[in-house]
């Protein structure tokens, strides 16, 4: 990381559908209501213009079984019964589990009776409510609170929904679909998280809409991600409200095309309290939109008001503490456009670095825009409409809207991922330990290289380790248990681990 940091701002590591289910009083029985010159997408964009509403992407037909779990019965007896096609419908009720999902086209919904939910009960003990490595996956209708790990983790699935779920103080991380393409995030409510609420990582065609996020350190997240439409989400009192960034030292090295439009992103000002050295704990409480290293992101149409550092940063890696150089990764935020948003009452008790940079131009007030570090190509409209400081040289953008593009899902569902036996190894890292490790720096775990010097030739050991993991380091959060994959993945993705070299 650079010396000298111009700019305290740090950068989140790591997190879908617009529609409604309802159950009639025979619960089995569903209602399914789901409808089915501006911004052209950015690079190798696969932007579409629907009419309507956006909508999941139809999934395969599921036209099989029906099992009802009711309380007192464990959700994944029926998960391991399941075919796809089937639906699994859990009734109101209190269940502590772990529910791992390694099946397609699997639909796992709440039955909401009176307003009472099935609530997935972590107790404080348990590290994940819902894990899912199956394409075609649907997660509605739950309350999940007290897990120490994820509510909902997706580890290499693809075409999946999630939604209308209430999600309150599950750990590191509320909603993360990881390694996934053509995905939506839509209508569900996430508080409490020591990471981020909503984290997008290294996925390619989402859409995250209709969320609301708040109490925690970042609320939505598109990490390592292409593709990427943000609209419509409720985000306050988080300590940082929506983030665009490229971690170093992961396996996919862009993050593009990234429109983030039309959101509420109010007063995010909460304690920061993330993990202690994590690198969410650097994020200045008072940061609405954060944009670091990420290329053509569009900020449009949004709220943003009453959040005390900044309306919106943007900065490259040299600026940015606690981030590490990837020879592999564009350090800069080039091609970002800021379009007409309502920004009000921004920067009132910024920090002194802040205050510090706006005196270079001669400027005072308070910052609705600061961009600190290496931004080619970049552009805005009606800057006279904000204080801002470090886009006096940007260019006014040749448009001004993003309605020419509704949404970034795919026309057809994306085929289910083929995994060769020699690559269960890679699949099971890109998908699962790439969302805590890089490779070089520090993430929410030790980076791998410090995990290489520890096992080097050891791989059973780091795969025992993997699914039985004793807290060793005070300054690192502790690991969960992976003992959900078996005993040979977990060995093929510890000798992988162990190989990789970037």
């Amino acid at each position: 990381m650079s010396k000298g940091n111009i700019f305290a701002v740090v950068l989140i590591v790591a997190a879908f559908f617009v529609g409604r289910h309802w159950f009639a009083d025979t619960p089995t029985v569903m209602t399914d209501s789901r409808s089915g010159a501006g911004y052209s997408g950015g690079a190798e964009s696969t932007g579409s213009a629907r009419s309507g509403l956006v909508r999941a992407i139809h999934t395969a037909p599921r036209t099989g079984t029906v099992h009802e779990v009711r309380e007192g019965e464990l959700i994944m007896d029926k998960v391991k019964v399941a075919e796809p096609g089937d639906t699994i419908l859990v009734y109101p009720g209190s269940y502590s589990e772990t529910v791992y999902i390694d099946k397609d086209n699997i639909r796992l919904s709440g039955v909401i009776e009176k307003g009472q939910r099935a609530v997935l009960d972590g107790k404080g003990h348990l590290n994940d409510a819902v894990l899912y490595s199956g394409n075609d996956i649907v997660v509605e209708n739950l309350l999940i609170t007290k897990y120490k790990g994820n509510a909902i983790m997706g580890q290499a699935g693809n075409n999946f929904e999630i939604r209308n779920n209430i999600i309150v103080d599950t750990g590191v991380y509320g909603i993360f679909p990881q390694l996934g393409k053509n995905g939506i995030v839509t209508h569900n409510v996430i508080s409490g998280i020591e990471d981020a609420a909503i984290y997008v990582g290294m996925s390619d065609n989402i859409h995250v809409a209709h969320n609301q996020v708040f109490e925690s350190v970042a609320g939505i997240e598109i990490e390592n991600s292409r593709h990427a439409i943000v609209e419509n989400n409720y985000v306050t009192n988080n300590t940082g409200g929506i983030l665009a960034f490229i971690t170093p030292g992961l396996p996919v090295k862009t993050t593009y095309d990234v429109i983030i439009r039309n959101n509420f992103i109010v007063g995010n000002n909460h304690p920061n309290f993330g993990a202690p050295g994590s690198t969410v704990a650097g994020i200045p409480p008072g940061t609405g939109i954060l944009i670091m290293a990420a290329d053509e992101v569009v900020v449009e149409g949004n709220i943003i008001s009453d959040n005390k550092t900044a309306g919106i940063i943007i900065t490259d890696h040299n600026n940015a503490p606690n981030t590490t150089i990837d020879p592999e990764s564009d350090p800069a935020p080039d091609k970002v456009a800021i379009l007409d948003n309502l920004m009000h009452n921004n920067g009132y008790d910024t920090i002194d670095e802040a205050k510090a940079l706006m005196l270079t131009e001669f400027k005072t007030g308070n910052p609705d825009i600061v961009r600190v570090g290496v931004s080619r190509d970049s552009c805005i409209i009606n800057r006279h409409q904000y204080v801002t400081v470090g886009v006096d040289n940007w260019a006014e953008c040749g448009f001004t809207h993003t309605g020419d593009i509704m949404t970034y899902l795919l026309d057809k569902p994306v085929e289910p991922r083929e995994i060769d036996p020699s690559e269960v190894g890679k699949v099971a890292y890109l998908g699962i330990c790439a969302g805590c490790h890089t490779y070089t720096g520090r993430m929410i775990g030790p980076p791998v290289q410090v995990i290489q010097a520890l096992y080097m030739d050891n791989a059973q050991g780091l795969a025992d380790y993997i699914a039985n993991p004793v807290k060793k380091r005070d300054d690192y959060p502790e690991m969960p248990p992976q003992d959900y994959l078996d005993a040979t993945t977990r060995l093929a993705v510890a000798e992988y681990m162990l190989s990789v070299s970037k």
